[in-house]
């Protein structure tokens, strides 16, 4: 088994853009972890397999307690062996990286922090209502560094009124704490958030399209000019420092998730679990998993390969096109004609997005999509 995913759906506050499931405080954390525990008893059942990558998703797992964290480890130790453990990766917020944290996760067997910084302007952190200060975030990378953490660092492009200069700042600022990777993701607007909310009482401007455009563009050539390769659409890496659970998402590698709002996956099928902690909660206590879950045809894993291959530095392989052969043929002249216009270009047995390709890779991607029609 390759990935294990835990969400834990808890923050200290709402940033506006967000639209992960989470709850603000703790209030829930006792029964969260309760649930979660029951979930790893029915859903692991006992597997004893070896695991290559664990990743603490959220929310904002850096925002649980110790003690729960240590519950968690221990009752995932029942059921797989660590031993090949590659990467235990475990998302963080600067105000809850304390030396005292850094510490305990560090004993715990945490090997990567992926450290959401977002700016290094205070300015831009009050807009986006983060909890964390410019100087908190410089502070927690530096411990972290020392204590030996792998570090990612997320930055966020396409802030109302960010200059191209400060997103450089950001840039620089990012890789002089010697970390390996960077997630570096266009500021958007989503349903259901603060910040959609915010615009419709004109409180907040709205995004800024042409802005990301050209902060998207500032951030390959800095990244590309500094020796970093970016192998996934908004994910940069040192040579050999690719996020190992997210890469083999993008491979189509099987996975395991646990918590509420959860995916799993197993080649074939595709589960998630409820968006609601309580109602999370009640199923696991008769003991039913609060999943559902449908099986992917033909033409659905066929779309998702081109959606999160077309993203990545690999690209669309020939060989793996080929292999759906009714689909095949048309494939293959629509790839032709993204080539016509340098929008995709063929490397070896390998199709892939241009710099050009990468600002419609979205609309790439459904013209590429098998659809009702095409069956």
């Amino acid at each position: 088994m390759s990935g294990l995913y835990i969400h834990i759906p808890f923050c200290k506050q709402s940033c506006i853009y967000c639209n992960f499931y989470f709850k603000n405080g703790r209030k829930h954390a006792p029964l969260f972890v309760e649930s979660l525990l029951k979930e790893i008893d029915i859903k692991l059942n006992k597997k004893s397999e070896h695991i290559q990558t664990l990743y603490f998703g959220g929310g904002t797992p850096s925002y649980l307690e110790l003690a729960d964290l240590q519950k968690i480890l221990n009752a995932l130790k029942s059921h797989f062996n660590f031993n090949q453990l590659l990467e235990l990766t475990f998302e963080a917020n600067p105000d809850d990286m304390t030396q005292e944290n850094l510490i305990a996760w560090k004993s715990m067997g945490v090997t990567r922090l992926s450290v959401g910084v977002q700016s290094f302007f205070d300015e831009h952190l009050k807009w986006m209502n983060r909890a964390h200060s410019a100087s908190e975030a410089h502070l927690a990378l530096k411990n972290a560094h020392d204590l030996g953490f792998d570090l990612s660092i997320d930055i966020i492009f396409g802030i109302p009124g960010c200059s191209h200069d400060q997103h450089i700042e950001n840039l620089t600022k990012a890789l002089s704490y010697n970390i390996q990777h960077l997630s570096c993701y266009g500021l958007t607007l989503e349903d259901k958030t603060p910040w959609k909310k915010l615009i419709q009482t004109k409180s907040y401007a709205s995004p800024d399209d042409g802005l990301s455009a050209e902060q998207f563009q500032l951030t390959m050539d800095f990244m590309r000019k500094n020796n970093w390769i970016q192998y996934e659409m908004s994910n940069y890496c040192l040579p050999g420092k690719e996020a190992l659970q997210n890469t083999a998402y993008w491979k189509n590698t099987s996975y395991i998730g646990l918590g509420p709002a959860a995916h799993s996956y197993d080649g074939i099928k595709r589960c998630w679990n409820v968006a609601d902690i309580r109602a999370y909660s009640e199923s696991l206590a008769i003991g039913v998993l609060p999943e559902e879950c449908e099986v992917l045809s033909v033409a659905d894993r066929f779309n998702e390969y081109v959606m999160t291959s077309l993203r990545t530095s690999w690209g669309v392989s020939t060989k793996e096109i080929q292999s759906y052969s009714d689909f095949a043929s048309n494939t293959f002249n629509q790839l032709e004609v993204f080539c016509e216009k340098a929008l995709i270009e063929k490397k070896g047995e390998s199709y892939i997005l241009t710099d050009k390709g990468k600002y419609y890779a979205d609309a790439i991607s459904a013209d590429l999509f098998i659809t009702q029609s095409d069956q």
